[in-house]
């Protein structure tokens, strides 16, 4: 039995050790992938959603280790924004409200000068097919939709908003074998 913290193959299998030091951003889906998927309305109408605290770390890892992170979600929810800014994702790289994603997303790697083979994309549903089949680097949580699966090389052993963000950015990061997890957690406890 996997732990939490495991992440295993998908269907694409694991790529070699350069596809991981190839990529120069990490592009999550937000609702299913960061959250476990619900979506909270109180009777005014204000949106909340379930966030996991460690992944958050994880993405921060992300950023110490100096890799650039964005958020492509077909929804539009003022959390959204909120919580890439407490995670310091700039704003440019947060697009929401895409419905049809392989635009939008084509539009942030244009915007920020990288190949769609340049990215790792982390997605749970049908909406993130067609990038799973153009980026370079594809994962998912353990729940996401079977079709999903069936595009990722890497799938978390844990559940959407339940740690599987962290567990596929430690793969990740360590899978580079360049000293790029070393990096993030040194930078990440203040020694570096």
């Amino acid at each position: 039995m996997h732990n939490a913290y495991e992440v295993i193959a998908g269907a694409r299998g694991f790529p070699p050790l350069e596809v991981y030091r190839n990529i120069k951003m990490v592009v999550f889906d937000v609702d299913g992938v960061l959250t476990d998927g619900r979506i909270i309305h109180d009777s005014h109408g204000a949106e909340s959603k379930f966030f996991n605290v460690r992944d958050g770390a994880g993405i921060t890892f992300l950023i110490k280790a100096d890799m650039p992170v964005a958020f492509l979600t077909g929804r539009s929810s003022s959390v959204v924004d909120i919580r890439a800014a407490e995670l310091n994702i700039p704003p440019g790289r947060v697009k929401q409200g895409a419905k049809v994603k392989l635009p939008v997303f084509m539009q942030l790697l244009a915007e920020n000068g990288i190949r769609p083979v340049e990215t790792a994309y982390i997605g749970d549903d049908i909406i993130d097919i067609p990038v799973l089949q153009v980026a370079g680097l594809t994962c998912c949580p353990a729940d996401a939709y079977p079709e999903v699966i069936g595009e990722c090389h890497v799938v978390a052993c844990a559940n959407s908003g339940q740690g599987a963000v962290r567990a596929i950015i430690e793969h990740f990061l360590k899978s580079r074998q360049d000293g790029s997890w070393e990096r993030a957690i040194e930078r990440y406890l203040g020694r570096a």
